[in-house]
């Protein structure tokens, strides 16, 4: 490891600690020329698909537009700000579990919806109304008929 000070290329590892999610080390690092110490943290790399638009257009995965997804449907429910965390890493993972390099948007939306569904019908109905902008009152009818009615989380 480069040391910041100096710039010489060799560092010897002082202390090594994983963090409480067990997803990231932090390496105390002293500088073999300079004496310095730094610290380091390693985290793995994951590759999250490229999101493929309706119109063919290409854009980077973004988490932060997930989440605010999420967050819109959610506003004013009984939902947790760590539930919908929790949420927006099941999703990413499902993602990841794909394998591929680019997702559909609608793959993606059928994903937000399937997490909707199962922690809240309320709104699983809102995103879903947005999501596939239905033409006539049926269509909205059929997506409210599809979650149960005797659900407390329907009210």
């Amino acid at each position: 490891m480069k040391c910041p000070f100096c710039g010489v290329l060799d560092s010897a590892v002082m202390d090594t600690r994983i963090n409480e999610e067990g997803d990231t080390v932090r390496r105390r690092r002293r500088c073999t020329a300079c004496n310095r110490r730094f610290t380091t943290y390693e985290q793995a790399e994951v590759q999250l698909p490229q999101v493929v638009k309706k119109n063919g257009g290409r854009v980077p995965y973004e988490r932060e537009k997930l989440r605010a997804s999420l967050v819109l449907a959610l506003r004013k429910r009984p939902i947790t700000t760590e539930t919908i965390e929790l949420a927006v890493k099941g999703i990413e993972e499902k993602l990841l579990l794909l394998g591929e390099r680019e997702i559909p948007t609608q793959q993606l939306g059928e994903l937000v919806m399937a997490e909707l569904k199962r922690l809240d019908k309320i709104a699983y109905i809102r995103f879903a109304s947005v999501y596939r902008n239905f033409e006539d009152v049926d269509a909205f009818s059929r997506v409210i008929q599809e979650v149960s009615p005797d659900d407390e989380r329907l009210s």
